[in-house]
């Protein structure tokens, strides 16, 4: 449903409350309308597709998630500009175990709109240095898990800090690396 499809709702819904209060003199039933119209009004700024993915993530049902999230179509026209962040946000967590390679752009364009809350920047760029590790990319990767660190201010992420920097520290494999045991054969045997 378009944005303000809801706001239009809302603001008939105060007219009529309004007509209930001033001219049939129901003050109670116009109360009662005025408050139903406050819905449709916070629906403007929190849509419910993404409150019911978020319910569902915190359920662990990320293909549930993923079904709320495929009910918006068209994001610019759906949610308000400060959900577009975690519209991507969500996004990238719902593919994240299935289509780990798409997760990246996602998380990207999460920060670029940004995020309301610390520990989902947080998530956010550390998503992209697990990206940035498994790319090979291991300078970026540790500026992105200092980074996740500092906005990780209630620890509830230390843990995989502390193994993506395990990571780190591990030899990278190269793509071309020699059996030492095949050094000494010959070029046809």
């Amino acid at each position: 449903m378009n944005k303000y499809i809801k706001l239009v709702v809302a603001a008939l819904l105060i007219i009529g409350g309004l007509y209930m209060m001033i001219f049939t003199r129901n003050l109670g039933w116009g109360i009662v309308v005025f408050l139903l119209a406050s819905l449709p009004i916070f629906l403007f700024f929190k849509n419910e597709n993404i409150l019911l993915a978020f319910w569902q993530l915190r359920k662990q049902n990320m293909e549930k998630a993923a079904t709320w999230l495929n009910n918006i179509t068209d994001y610019k026209t759906q949610l308000h500009k400060s959900q577009y962040g975690y519209f991507h946000y969500l996004l990238g967590l719902t593919q994240a175990q299935e289509h780990p390679t798409k997760v990246e752009p996602l998380m990207k364009k999460a920060l670029e709109y940004g995020l309301n809350m610390k520990h989902d920047r947080a998530m956010a760029t550390l998503n992209l240095a697990a990206a940035a590790i498994s790319k090979g990319r291991k300078q970026e990767g540790q500026k992105l898990l200092e980074e996740a660190k500092r906005l990780d201010s209630a620890g509830m992420m230390t843990d995989q800090i502390k193994m993506m920097k395990d990571q780190l520290k591990m030899p990278s494999m190269q793509k071309h690396m020699h059996n030492p045991n095949m050094r000494q054969r010959g070029k046809f045997f």
